[in-house]
């Protein structure tokens, strides 16, 4: 689908909002590049000050998403189509998989696939109980990297994924992120500025969560390029790698929708399957086949306190540096992820969409975990390769530290770069689009100019952050920017379920046995008063009062 000006739902751009957000972003590009060190004072200061006052924040929030995803899923409202009662899906359930798949994660689990188990092995999360290094200390790498990478973040994207959906293709509204806050700020106002605001907002979000990304990936080529190659692994090389891949977005996003995103995306899952296919039969197989029922039963069974641990009585530095870091990472995704999961998930029941969008990249993501860190976690535990000595090198060397340790390793880790690279260009490619939309009222396919626009701009942060302070500085740029988007997502989640209780696709509520009880309850209070005559307690004369009149509703035939 084109996205140029003949394309009817190509609406034209909100100049202001895109004025206003352009600039605030280059204002952020220029500081860091100039101010170095004014940057990276303030900005440590306000990651301090946030970690120490907020942490809970993000910790209690990111549990009422998991919540709510459950509830609304297994209630009455997973009945609802997102989209008139007739509709069907727009893509096909592969297509539709893998879409949500490369636009919510691809990056950063070639990233931290790896690199994540083994630095949880090689120092053991504060409170854990476990000796660094021990099979226990392994089990407990891979709990932690489940908590992180599964049902929680997904239940970030599919609650701002189902509130947009259901505000555009169920009320017909458009597809911009202030568009699912109607029932808190009105029609008129959510379309004026104080939705603007909300989806200014977004794209700032946007643009830094999806920086981080980008960031992240050009880090592992670079360390690949050198690991494989013995190419000097430096800034300017990352630098020339965000500007090559950038150029290659830029190609994609002229394609649009159907066929740039969505064929880049399937390959992405087809040469992420065969990567993970080819360490799992090469590599301790057996070991990765008792470690998936291991690992998920552990997990499954910690759950509660993995999701219930804030600062209070462990280190607060380890929780920024990861759980905080995560959330807020996945926070700052949402309205991009989001919006993109929604795009393509119209006519999907909404029980279909969660329970699609929470459990299959979960599994799909567990599988991962096991196969690729279990894989190198057994590998040093067994001695036949230092693999914690990696953690030292970064997280971005523990990949290719592993792939090294295999049969035709330099050809599977050419594919790793190649698939690391493909990640980069879609999710540049999603993100844009959206911002593309959210900076146009909302059209479905925005203008090229402006979807390429913001994509450059993205990836000037993502070379920026990185010049400025590497993976320190893109961490404490994404928790800062994703802090208000907590407050900014619980109001959605509120504005969604007060919509989803007048929805007649829903069907009628059921008659609970506590209404029954309260019926009973009242019907006695009635009886009562009259038997005893008038009861002078202001609040049982209310009640009393509600009681015959549902008594006289019931003989008049409305009960």
């Amino acid at each position: 689908m084109s996205t140029d000006a003949h394309d009817p739902q190509a609406g034209p751009p909100d100049l202001p909002l895109v004025a206003i957000g352009g600039l605030a972003v280059v204002a952020v590009v220029a500081w860091a590049a100039l101010g170095k060190r004014s940057f990276d004072r303030v900005s440590g200061s306000a990651l301090g000050w946030v970690l120490n006052n907020f942490a809970w924040l993000f910790v209690i929030a990111a549990d009422v998403f998991l919540a709510l995803c459950v509830v609304i899923a297994f209630s009455r409202f997973g009945r609802i189509r997102l989209g008139k009662d007739d509709d069907r899906p727009e893509f096909g359930n592969l297509a539709w998989i893998a879409m949500m798949f490369s636009a919510g994660m691809g990056i950063g689990l070639m990233f931290y696939g790896v690199g994540e188990p083994l630095q949880h092995f090689v120092s053991p999360p504060p409170g854990s109980g476990v000796t660094a290094g021990s099979p226990a200390a392994a089990r407990t790498a891979l709990e932690y990297s489940f908590f992180h990478w599964t049902l929680h973040p997904w239940a970030i994207y599919g609650m701002s994924g189902l509130a947009l959906a259901y505000a555009g293709f169920r009320k017909g509204r458009s597809n911009r992120l202030s568009a699912a806050f109607a029932p808190l700020l009105g029609e008129e106002r959510a379309a004026g500025w104080p939705g603007r605001v909300i989806d200014l907002l977004a794209v700032f979000a946007t643009v830094f969560g999806t920086a981080t990304s980008l960031g992240l990936g050009a880090l592992q080529v670079s360390k690949g390029l050198n690991i494989t190659t013995g190419v000097q692994d430096s800034r300017s090389l990352e630098l020339i790698i965000i500007a090559g891949l950038s150029a290659a977005f830029v190609l994609s996003a002229f394609s649009g929708l159907h066929k740039g995103v969505k064929w880049l995306s399937t390959l992405n899952i087809v040469l992420a399957a065969c990567l993970m296919l080819f360490v799992f039969v090469v590599g301790p197989t057996v070991f990765v086949l008792n470690t998936v029922p291991a690992a998920v039963g552990g997990y499954l069974q910690d759950l509660l306190t993995l999701a219930t641990r804030t600062g209070a009585f462990t280190d607060s530095k380890w929780l920024g540096a990861w759980t905080v870091f995560y959330w807020a990472w996945w926070l700052s995704w949402a309205p991009f992820v989001g919006t993109f999961i929604a795009r393509i998930s119209r006519g999907r029941t909404i029980r279909e969409f969660l329970i699609g969008v929470l459990l299959v990249p979960s599994g799909a993501t567990v599988v991962w975990f096991c196969v690729m860190g279990g894989s190198a976690l057994r590998l040093d535990m067994t001695g036949a390769a230092d693999m914690a000595g990696t953690v030292k090198q970064g997280a971005e060397a523990s990949l290719f530290a592993l792939l090294d340790t295999l049969p035709l390793s330099a050809v599977v880790s050419w594919l790793a770069m190649l698939l690391v690279m493909t990640y980069f260009i879609t999710s540049a490619d999603s993100a844009s689009l959206v911002m593309g939309s959210l900076s146009s009222r909302g059209a479905l396919h925005p203008r090229t100019w402006l979807v390429v626009t913001w994509g450059v701009l993205m990836a000037a942060v993502a070379a920026v952050l990185l010049v400025a302070g590497g993976l320190g500085s893109l961490q404490s740029a994404t928790i800062l920017v994703a802090l208000p988007f907590v407050v900014v997502m619980l109001a959605l989640c509120w504005a969604l379920l007060s919509e989803l209780r007048e929805d007649p696709g829903a069907g009628p509520a059921r008659h609970h046995a506590l209404h029954g009880l309260g019926d009973a309850m009242r019907t006695m209070i009635g009886e009562a008063v009259t038997e005893t005559g008038p009861v002078r307690h202001p609040r049982l004369r209310r009640v009393a009062r509600s009681a015959r009149e549902r008594g006289d509703d019931t003989e008049g035939g409305k009960g």
